[in-house]
This record gives C-alpha cells, sequence and structure tokens, in this order.
C-alpha cells in the first residue's frame, strides 16, 4: 500500500454499539495513508449503546468515493436496515469499494444490501442463525473472508478483524507493528467468551436475555428483505 492515499468509510447510525466501531477504528486509522471518514445521515452527533455520542465527518450524500467500507452493528441495526437512504449508501458504496466488510450485526446491513449472497460470513453468535436468510453462508469463526468481503463477530472480534484487514492491505510487518503499539496481548479473565466455553448457567442467562430482542430483529430483517 505504501503511503497512497487509502480512504476508509465507518458508517454510523443511532443506536450503534461504539465498540464494533471504535476498535477497528483504532487499529485502521494507524494504517499508512489512512484517511478516515465517519458516515451518517446528517453531521448531527450519533447516539450509541453506551452514552458517547460520535461526530459524523460527512454525510452519505457527499463521501467520497471509498476503497473499504466497514459497517458496525448493535440493536440499531433494525432501523438502519429499513432505512432507504443508508441502504442506497450501503449498496453505491458496497458495488464499488475494494474490501466490504462488516463488525457483529453491521453484517447484517450487508445481507440486507444485497452483498452477502453466496458468501461465507459471521456475526455475533446470538444471531449467527438468522445470517442464511440474507443469502449468506453463516460460519462459526471469529473473522471471515470471502472475496473481498471481511466480517468480524461479535464486538471485540472487530479488534481482530481490523488487525486482519491491516494484514492484508499493508502487510504483516505493519499490522504486527500496530498489534503491538495498541498492546493487544488479550489475556480475558473469565473462559466465558464465546457459547461453546461459557458455563451453560451463563450461557442462558444471556441466551434468555436475547430471546426477546431476537424477535424484534427477526421482524425488522424480514421487512429489510421485502417479506410479508
Amino acid at each position: 500500500m505504501g503511503t497512497e492515499k487509502f480512504t476508509i468509510g465507518f458508517v454510523l447510525f443511532p443506536n450503534v454499539t461504539q465498540l464494533d466501531f471504535t476498535g477497528p477504528l483504532q487499529v485502521l486509522s494507524r494504517l499508512p495513508g489512512a484517511e478516515i471518514h465517519l458516515v451518517a445521515s446528517s453531521l448531527a452527533p450519533v447516539t450509541t449503546d453506551a452514552v458517547l455520542t460520535l461526530n459524523p465527518t460527512c454525510t452519505f450524500t457527499d463521501c467520497p468515493p471509498l476503497d473499504l467500507i466497514c459497517v458496525p452493528g448493535g440493536f440499531g441495526v433494525d432501523d438502519a436496515i429499513n432505512d432507504p437512504e443508508l441502504m442506497g449508501f450501503i449498496r453505491r458504496e458496497g458495488a464499488r469499494a475494494k474490501y466490504v466488510t462488516s463488525v457483529c450485526t453491521g453484517a447484517f446491513v450487508l445481507g440486507a444490501a444485497g452483498l452477502l449472497k453466496g458468501k461465507r460470513a459471521t456475526t455475533h453468535w446470538a444471531y449467527h442463525d438468522e445470517l442464511g436468510k440474507t443469502g449468506a453462508t453463516p460460519v462459526k469463526e471469529r473473522v471471515v473472508r470471502d472475496g473481498n468481503v471481511f466480517t468480524g463477530g461479535g464486538v471485540t472480534a472487530g479488534i481482530d478483524f481490523a488487525l486482519i484487514l491491516a494484514a492484508e492491505i499493508a502487510g504483516g510487518n505493519i499490522a504486527q507493528a500496530i498489534q503491538l503499539s495498541l498492546e493487544y496481548d488479550p489475556a480475558a479473565p473469565f473462559d466465558a467468551g464465546s457459547p461453546q466455553s461459557a458455563p451453560a448457567d451463563i450461557h442462558k442467562t444471556v441466551s434468555d436475555r436475547y430471546a426477546s430482542r431476537l424477535e424484534a430483529f427477526r421482524s425488522a430483517l424480514a421487512r429489510s428483505m421485502g417479506e410479508p
């Protein structure tokens, strides 16, 4: 990649999960030549699911062509996939970007835009069984690549996802240098970070929390896919 300009756009929408966005942002903003755009419907601050608000740098109408588009997830995905302006932007940039990417439930934004048809992809574990409805082939991995489409699993997987992208774009040495500069050397205090490793009672507690949430999400997804 050298030092040539490389345009990266993160798509923001209300009630986005901030770490889906800020993890990859921290990594990818350190790429040589990176030009970052935070894209939303307007320049008004965007609310997240964790108090923090985000300030867009451009809108869907004035964003320059992107080399890489990244869509984070969050509970706001329900409305995002049914927002014609946002989805039009995703389809337009997704058709011409060199890399089409998502973190967590952001995969459903790509899927609803028709960008995951026939593609292997991943998303947050609680939503994984729904991903096939978009035409994707769900894969239970932390980061999945299929051609120029890169998808990351839930929330913290965005950091791994971004480092893999960094290596693809700028080479392994630069990606490793970014990893070291961020001191990304995870040593989780509990072995409860995936459905496979979490104790059964913890898994049930979290799954129960998602149960009602999933019903609303399924309805939103069906609307976005044109289902009655």
